[in-house]
This record gives C-alpha cells, structure tokens and sequence, in this order.
C-alpha cells in the first residue's frame, strides 16, 4: 500500500469515528421546555442562597425607583402646570401698573370722569382674569410688613398706622398660588 491510500483510510477512519460521536451526542442530548429548563434552574437554585437574595434585593430596589422616578415625573408635571403662566402673568404686570398710574393721575379731574370710569373697569375685569389663573395682589396699606411678600424702599412715620406697617405701596406685589412673582415695593411705618 502507497502512503497516499494509507493517509485516505486514516481520514475516512477519522471521519467516521467523529460521525458516530456526533451520533451519539446527538442521541444523548436533552430537550427541554422553557417550562422544564425553569424547573431545573430553580432546583438548583436554592432559596436561601445569597445571589438569590441579592438578585431579589436588586429587583425591589430597581422596582422603588422605578415608583420614585414616576412620582417625581408626576410631581414636576403638576408643577410645571401650576405655574406655566408664571412668565406670561409676569410679562402682564406692567401693564396692570400703567392702569393703576392712570386711574391715580386722573381721579380728580373732572373733565376725565368718564375715562377714570372706563380705564376702572378695564383695571377690574382684567384683575378678574389674572384672579382666575391664580395670581392675587400683595400688600395693603396698614398691613404688617413681610419680607416674604414685600421689599422695603424706606421709612415713613405716620401715626395712624402701627409700627412696622406698610405706610405707603410704591409698587404693589402679586402672588401666583402662593409663589410670590413680584413682591410689593413698600415704606415701612416706623414711630420711633
């Protein structure tokens, strides 16, 4: 025998030899069902084992976040709509403060009786509206000062009012459900 007929039985030997243990592999191999393969790992899981219990911890702790992340989302939401007209009402107040010049500067003329009429009702329907989206004015005239809603301009003494009260309103201040968005510009009454 050549050494290339001796080379071509020892492949075709080799070859089957490798056949019949993919055979036998093949015949040894074990399907199982999802359902089967579950009931196995749990088998050889234990309960009480640790990577058990770090695997149930880490799944609590993924699922409090989870919650938490939903109420923070839920809580900015609510406060993003509580206060979306925060700087369109900001943006109105001068001209609220120009209504409240003219009706100042005009109501004791008579000859612009009809117009203080007419600007007061603008003033007023116009506070009605501002009202209904929650902003209210701050700051009244005999009222204790509060640095929360007022700015200090200065002193004033004025023997009507109690001391540290707002003797006179420079600009008045306005609220947006509770949220100050422009605090009254105030003389505080000081009697001594």
């Amino acid at each position: 025998m050549s050494a290339k007929e001796d080379n071509k039985e020892m492949n075709e030997q080799e070859t089957a030899a490798t056949e019949t243990e993919e055979t036998a592999e093949a015949e040894n191999e074990v399907t199982l069902s999802e359902e089967e393969l579950k009931a196995l790992c749990r088998e050889h899981v234990c309960p009480a084992c640790d990577v058990m219990g770090e695997a149930k911890e880490e799944r609590l702790r993924a699922l409090a976040e989870t919650e938490n992340i939903k109420k923070r989302l839920a809580r900015e939401t609510a406060e993003l709509k509580k206060f979306a007209a925060d700087s369109i009402l900001s943006d109105l107040l001068p001209v609220l403060d120009n209504l409240d010049l003219a009706l100042d500067h005009a109501q004791n003329l008579d000859a612009c009786k009809d117009f203080v009429i007419g600007v007061d009702m603008t003033r007023k329907m116009f506070l009605e509206t501002l009202a209904k989206h929650g902003l209210k004015a701050v700051g009244k005239v005999g009222d204790e000062f509060d640095p929360n809603f007022h700015e200090a301009m200065g002193m004033a003494q004025v023997a009507d009012i109690p001391d540290k009260s707002i003797a006179q309103i420079m600009q008045r201040g306005y609220v947006l459900k509770e949220r100050v968005i422009r605090p009254a510009k105030v003389m505080v009454n000081k009697l001594s």
